[in-house]
Formats: structure tokens, sequence, C-alpha cells
């Protein structure tokens, strides 16, 4: 090898040895958007947002004085990722569902996959259990609503400029009359410019 190979593969095996990696912890809200792509931020911000608008329409409290001051209860369905782009759909179901469960104006039913390891658990009492403690079978509370929607992303990309737009549409339904009693949209666009020097 000549010698300014040599030098060459020194120099960049220096510069590769120098690399380093470098950590900070920030607070869990704080806004991050190093990709661009749907993130943490996204997910908190449009479940925030969300619930507050369907906790302050009218069906919550036209179903409390049809029954007594009673509080709606309510489940989280399937919300699915209609986007271009891989979105980790439970973290953000888990995003409404603990929204939800934290107002206090509502009773939150578990998820389907919840609830089976729950009636694992109850009909394992029925024999393991004390009589005084065994909790009883055919005691569950219905959801009165279901909450359903989907997270939409349209693509639009040109000269290292991308722009990203995503629509999470989200639809209340009352589970024994199967009607809508809320709809609700959030939007979020993003325009993400990469550098021409790369990484």
């Amino acid at each position: 090898m000549r010698p300014i190979g040599v030098l060459l593969v020194l120099l960049l095996g220096g510069l590769i040895g120098c690399a380093t990696t470098k950590v900070e912890r920030v607070g869990v809200d704080t806004t991050t958007d190093l990709s661009g792509r749907w993130n943490d931020t996204d997910s908190r911000l449009v479940s925030e947002e969300m619930i507050k608008d369907v906790l302050s329409r009218p069906w919550i409290e036209r179903f409390s004085k049809e029954h007594g001051n009673k509080a709606p209860t309510v489940i989280v369905g399937t919300v699915t990722n209609k986007s271009t782009e891989h979105i980790n759909v439970q973290t953000f179901t888990k995003d409404l569902e603990r929204e939800l469960t934290n107002d206090g104006r509502v009773q939150f039913v578990a998820a389907k996959s919840e609830r089976e390891e729950i009636r694992e658990e109850r009909q394992e009492q029925q024999s393991q259990s004390s009589q005084e403690t065994a909790k009883g079978l055919g005691k569950e509370i219905g959801a009165d609503y279901m909450l359903k929607g989907a997270i939409n992303s349209i693509l639009d990309e040109a000269g290292g400029v991308k722009a990203v737009y995503y629509q999470v549409d989200l639809e209340l339904f009352d589970v024994e009359k199967n009607l809508k009693v809320w709809s609700g949209q959030k939007k979020i666009k993003k325009i993400i410019e990469k550098s021409r020097l790369g990484f």
C-alpha cells in the first residue's frame, strides 16, 4: 500500500475512533422532533386535545341526566394506523385511556386483552381463594360508549424537503344504540428539510 493510502486509512480510523455518543436526559413532556416522523410528543398532544374535546361535548351531560348523574362507562376500541409509516398505535391508545381515566368524569372499562387476563384471575379465585375473598362471576360493567378511530398521513417530497401531514380521526359510539355521539379530528403538519451534507 502506498504511503498516502496508509495515511488515509489511519486518518479515517482516527475519525471513526473519535466518534462519541452523547446522551441528555430531558423531561418526558419536552418536544422532540428528530426525524420528523410521528413521535411521543404527537401522541401525547393529540390524545390530550381530543379527550379534552370529547369530554366537553353534550353527550356526557345528556347521559348523566338520563341516568341519574351516573358517570358513563367508556372503552377504547381499535385505532387503526393507515399512515405511510410505522406508528405504535398502542402507545397512542394508552395515552387516550390515561386521559379518559384521569379526568374522572367517565368510568373506564379495561381493554379486551386486559379483560381476558382479569377473567382468568377471577376464574382461578373460584377454586383457589377463600369464599370470603373470591370475586364473583358475571359482575362486569358493560361499556356505554366505545371510542374508535384511525391515523392517516399524506407525504409530499421534493428536492430534499419533505412535508408530512397527519390526520387523526376519532369517533365515539353508543354501544347499545350504535349511534355516533361525537366525532373529533386533529391535524398535524411537519416540514422536514435535510442537510445536503448528511450525517
